[in-house]
């Protein structure tokens, strides 16, 4: 029966073949949308320049962004396509953020997950999966805030079972849907060697603890390091 490869190892491989991933441009919430907003359809390194065009001649408060002239923010957001789009998108974002948040989405991003992941998904462009990366980046909530892509890579590695949607299973951890990190001090034991991948493997839920971060299937008690490879215990 085949067993599911060592997570780390293959992390290990995919860092040395594409370099270690880069920090977030900012852990602040609200910047974060506006940086998934400001150029649509456009890859990092563009993406990176048009949020940093946008501090530097507009700002990233949201009474900046809606006293800024129309022009400068078509030109920046023409690092995308639709830049028209774009623009109106950064508009809403400031008006939502001033309107229901005062202006100051941290404190919003602080409340249960729940509310915190409703809260994010008011602006433009940001689903269920778009919120929880904010709340990952911004420090907020530690959630493993996966796009599709990267949930796709864990399945094909063995872990996990295909759903539907993101948000099968409604808030408990579901299968393709979300892999959960738990209060960074919860305990983890030592990781032994992987199982063999059953039939239907099963969901999985994040821990982090002894330095890096744990894939657990939901309803086991031993986890697998997706930090770096351990002895068994």
């Amino acid at each position: 029966m085949p067993t599911r490869p060592d997570v780390a190892r293959v992390l290990d491989a995919l860092e040395k073949l594409h370099g270690a991933p880069r920090p977030p441009p900012t852990t602040d919430p609200l910047a974060l949308v506006l940086w998934e907003n400001v150029a649509y359809l456009a890859d990092d390194q563009r993406r990176d320049d048009a949020f940093r065009a946008l501090k530097k001649r507009v700002g990233t408060r949201p009474a900046q962004i809606l006293s800024a002239r129309g022009e400068v923010l078509l030109e920046i957001a023409r690092a995308g396509i639709v830049a028209g789009g774009s623009v109106d998108k950064l508009r809403r974002t400031a008006t939502i953020a001033l309107e229901q948040f005062g202006g100051d989405v941290r404190a919003a991003v602080k409340r249960p997950l729940p509310e915190a992941r409703k809260a994010l998904m008011k602006f433009p462009s940001i689903g269920a999966p778009g919120a929880e990366k904010i709340l990952l980046l911004s420090r907020s909530h530690p959630v493993l805030g996966l796009d599709s892509n990267g949930l796709r890579v864990l399945l094909r590695l063995g872990y996990g079972r295909e759903a539907k949607g993101y948000a099968a299973g409604g808030d408990r951890p579901p299968t393709r849907a979300r892999l959960r990190l738990a209060h960074p001090r919860a305990p983890v034991a030592a990781p032994p060697r992987p199982d063999p991948v059953p039939a239907q493997p099963a969901p999985l839920r994040g821990v982090s603890g002894g330095g890096g971060v744990w894939l657990l299937p939901c309803g086991e008690a031993k986890p697998v390091s997706v930090d770096r490879p351990r002895s068994p215990a």
